[in-house]
């Protein structure tokens, strides 16, 4: 018999960003040690290196409630003014790469250091990909610490994916859980999207995200057919 779908809302996803939801591992050991020992920092500019969707955004959202830290986007920093910024006692600039506006990164640069703030700068590229045609900027990031956020190991895939699917205010067995992170493509972005489609399927069918549903989703290209790879069990709802 066919399954009865219905067209899912897209309800909105609070995604929680405490420190209670911070989920570390050694894919973050380093980068979660450099916030937790703020402001005993080895240089007063660190550079965190991370794919997309592996918590850079958290991690500055960590710093701001430990430092009181401003954060703002990288995008914006022409029209913020760095003196005001470098007034708190951290600054943090997500999503920086080789569009960055580098006359308004280099004067942030040098107010941090007059203020003595310190300034971390998130990235999903490594420096060297940037192209930055400033020397003296290029000089001031090369002498910052540089701090890598890796893709994510076993351990935190599954805590990821639990937490995502709690995100949304959905519970789904742990056993499931298990199962999807051993079948996906190992990457935190690849987790919020087959998160955000098991969550989708779930509501269009009326069912709970079981094994049929996650072995259907993963197989429309989050990872391997997961037939490759049987259970014990054959996958039921």
């Amino acid at each position: 018999m066919s399954e009865t779908r219905q067209l899912p809302l897209d309800l909105p996803v609070v995604e929680r960003r405490g420190r209670e939801d911070w989920i570390v591992s050694d894919a973050n050991r380093a980068a979660t040690e450099l916030v937790d020992r703020w402001p005993d920092w080895p240089s007063d500019v660190v550079l965190v290196v991370g794919p997309v969707g592996s918590g850079k955004s958290h991690l500055a959202q960590l710093l701001a409630e430990r430092a009181g830290a401003a954060v703002v986007a990288a995008a914006d920093l022409a029209r913020l003014d760095p003196l005001a910024l470098a007034a708190r006692p951290a600054v943090v600039v997500e999503d920086a790469d080789g569009t960055v506006d580098e006359t308004a990164l280099f004067h942030l640069l040098n107010a941090t250091r007059q203020a003595g703030s310190s300034l971390m700068i998130t990235t999903p590229r490594p420096l060297a990909d940037w192209g930055l045609a400033l020397p003296d900027l290029v000089s001031r990031l090369r002498a910052a610490t540089p701090v890598a956020l890796a893709e994510p190991d076993d351990a935190l895939l599954e805590a990821l994916i639990a937490k995502l699917f709690a995100d949304r205010q959905t519970v789904v067995d742990p056993a499931v859980v298990a199962y999807l992170a051993r079948r996906m493509e190992r990457s935190f972005a690849v987790a919020r999207e087959l998160v955000a489609a098991l969550d989708r399927e779930a509501l269009a069918v009326k069912a709970p995200v079981g094994r049929a549903v996650a072995a259907r989703v993963l197989a429309r290209g989050f990872g391997r057919d997961p037939h490759d790879d049987q259970l014990d069990e054959d996958p039921e709802e």
